[in-house]
C-alpha cells in the first residue's frame, strides 16, 4: 500500500504532539496542517515544510488527505468530522468525542455508512499496565468484580485566572470532559458502562463556568458499583495521575501508569501468581515504539490507527461508538448533578 496521506487540524499541545508523531511514522506522509494561529503556521511552514492552512475545509479540499487527526477544542469536533467523513476521510479525533450526544450518535452512523476507520484519543487503552489489567480481568483472575474506584488528580487549575477554552462550558467542558472522561472511559474499558449514576457533585473550586472536581457513584445492572473521584485543582500532584482499583471476590487489582498490583486470596498456577501481592511494572509490559514523545501510548495509538487503515479494519478498540458510551456516562453525570442541587 502507498504512503497514507495525513492532515492535522488544531496545533495546540496535543496537535503538535500528533504532528511530531505522524511526521515520523514510516507509513505516513503528513501533507497538511491547519490552525488559526499565524505564528504557529509560520513556524511549521518555515521549519517543517508542510503545507499550511487556516481553514480546515480548504485544507481537506486542496490537500486530499486519506486520514485526518482532529485536535481542536471539543466544540468543533462534530462539524469538522462531518465535513471530513462526507469526503470519505478516515478520522482520529481527540477526546472528549463530542459535547452533545446527538452529534456523537450522528458521527457513529456516518462512520458506518461511509465504511471509515474511526478512533478517539483515549490513550490509556494503549498503556501496557492497563492492557494487562484488562487481560487479567478477562481471565477472571480476581473472580467476580463487585466494586471499582476510579481516580485522577492533577494541577491544571490551581488559582483563579483568566478564562481559556478549557474553562468554557461550550468549548472544553471543564474537568468532567477533560479529566474525568479519561477515567470513565478506562472503567468502561474494564467492565463496561454503568446503567445509573447517583450523588454526583460537579464542584467549582477556582473556575467560574465549569467544574474543577467530579465525584459520583456509578451503578451497574449486574450488581457492580463504582466510585469516581477526579480533581484537576489538586496542586499536590505534579502532573495528571490516574489510578483504578478493582475489587473482586478472589482478590483485587490496583493499576496506574507505572504498575499493576494484583492481590490474590490464593495461588493461581495458570497465571503463575501467588496468594498475596503480585507486582507488574510498566517497563515489562510496554511494547517499544518507533518514536517516543510524552509516553509510548501516544505513538502506539497513532500506529494502531494507521494499521487499521492499511488493513481495512473497523473493529477499533477506541472507536466513535466506544467513545459515545463515555459521552453517555458524562451526560448521566451532568443530569444527576442538577437533580442533586
Amino acid at each position: 500500500m502507498a504512503m497514507i496521506r495525513a492532515g492535522i487540524v488544531g496545533l495546540g499541545k496535543m496537535g503538535l504532539s500528533h504532528c511530531a508523531i505522524v511526521n515520523a511514522h514510516p507509513d505516513v506522509d503528513l501533507v497538511a496542517v491547519c490552525d488559526t494561529s499565524k505564528l504557529m503556521l509560520g513556524a511549521i511552514d518555515k521549519y517543517a515544510g508542510i503545507q499550511c492552512f487556516n481553514d480546515y475545509r480548504a485544507m481537506i479540499d486542496q490537500s486530499h488527505p486519506d486520514c485526518l487527526i482532529i485536535a481542536t477544542p471539543s466544540s468543533s469536533h462534530a462539524e469538522i468530522s462531518r465535513y471530513a467523513m462526507e469526503r470519505n476521510i478516515h478520522l482520529f479525533v481527540e477526546k472528549p468525542f463530542c459535547l452533545r450526544l446527538e452529534d456523537g450518535r450522528e458521527l457513529v452512523e456516518l462512520a458506518v455508512r461511509h465504511d471509515l476507520v474511526n478512533q478517539v484519543g483515549y490513550h490509556n487503552r494503549f498503556i501496557g499496565v492497563f492492557q494487562e489489567t484488562k487481560r487479567l480481568l478477562e481471565r477472571g483472575i480476581i473472580g467476580d468484580v463487585y466494586h471499582i474506584l476510579g481516580e485522577a488528580y492533577g494541577q491544571v487549575v490551581v488559582k483563579e485566572k483568566a478564562a481559556t477554552w478549557r474553562s468554557s462550558k461550550t468549548e472544553g467542558g471543564g474537568c468532567l470532559y477533560d479529566y474525568a472522561a479519561h477515567v470513565i472511559d478506562l472503567m468502561n474499558y474494564f467492565v463496561g458502562p454503568p446503567d445509573q449514576v447517583a450523588g454526583t457533585v460537579l464542584k467549582k473550586i477556582y473556575s467560574k463556568d465549569v467544574d474543577d472536581a467530579v465525584y459520583s457513584t456509578l451503578l451497574y445492572k449486574n450488581g457492580k458499583s463504582a466510585q469516581l473521584s477526579v480533581n484537576w485543582s489538586d496542586e499536590t500532584y505534579r502532573k495528571m495521575s490516574t489510578q483504578v482499583e478493582i475489587l473482586g471476590k478472589r482478590g483485587k487489582i490496583i493499576a496506574d501508569r507505572q504498575e499493576c498490583k494484583v492481590y490474590l486470596n490464593e495461588d493461581n498456577g495458570v497465571e503463575n501468581m501467588v496468594g498475596g501481592w503480585n507486582m507488574f511494572y510498566t517497563t515489562g509490559l510496554t511494547e517499544p515504539v518507533w518514536f517516543y514523545l510524552r509516553g509510548e501510548e501516544y505513538s502506539a495509538q497513532v500506529d494502531y490507527f494507521i494499521r487499521c487503515i492499511k488493513e481495512g479494519r473497523k473493529d477499533n478498540i477506541n472507536s466513535f461508538a466506544s467513545a459515545l458510551h463515555t459521552d453517555i456516562v458524562i451526560d448521566l453525570l451532568q443530569k444527576d448533578s442538577v437533580r442533586e442541587k
